[in-house]
């Protein structure tokens, strides 16, 4: 199955709904992307999804990427530097276990919801919301 098919258009819609509530009160920026299978280390890869999507390139280094690999059942949460120094050090494996309880029982959309939705909620402890926030990043889901 392509990537592209994996969620229906619904929950494709519940995901994007999830990155704009979470980006609502932070100046911090969420991306989701699905590819279909990881060829290499899924940590690795998704640094490179990370660069590939210039999420670098926001002014307070604060986008967090959740990558999926469909085929493999692999996934990662990567933080920018910013966004990095400021959370607990176990923050990321924290939603990572969240999120595979819902996966364990096949409720992926409700999982990548989940962990979103506690993502913006540390983006909005440590990057407030700025009068002049611009979305510097898309909250459309990407495909590889």
């Amino acid at each position: 199955m392509k990537a592209a098919d994996f969620f229906n258009t619904e929950q494709k819609k519940q995901i994007t709904e999830a990155i704009k509530q979470a980006e609502l009160n932070t100046s911090g920026e969420i991306r989701v992307h699905f590819e279909t299978s990881c060829k290499i280390d899924v940590l690795e890869r998704a640094a490179q999804v990370f660069d590939a999507l210039q999420m670098q390139k926001t002014a307070l280094r604060n986008g967090v990427l959740f990558y999926l690999a469909i085929e493999n059942k692999q996934f990662a949460i990567l933080g920018d530097v910013g966004i990095n120094q400021k959370v607990p050090e176990n923050f990321w494996e924290q939603i990572k276990e969240t999120m595979l309880s819902h996966f364990k029982t096949g409720d992926f959309a409700g999982g990548l919801e989940q962990g979103i939705l506690l993502a913006g909620e540390q983006l909005n402890k440590h990057f407030n919301y700025q009068s002049d926030d611009k979305n510097e990043l898309s909250d459309d889901i990407s495909f590889g």
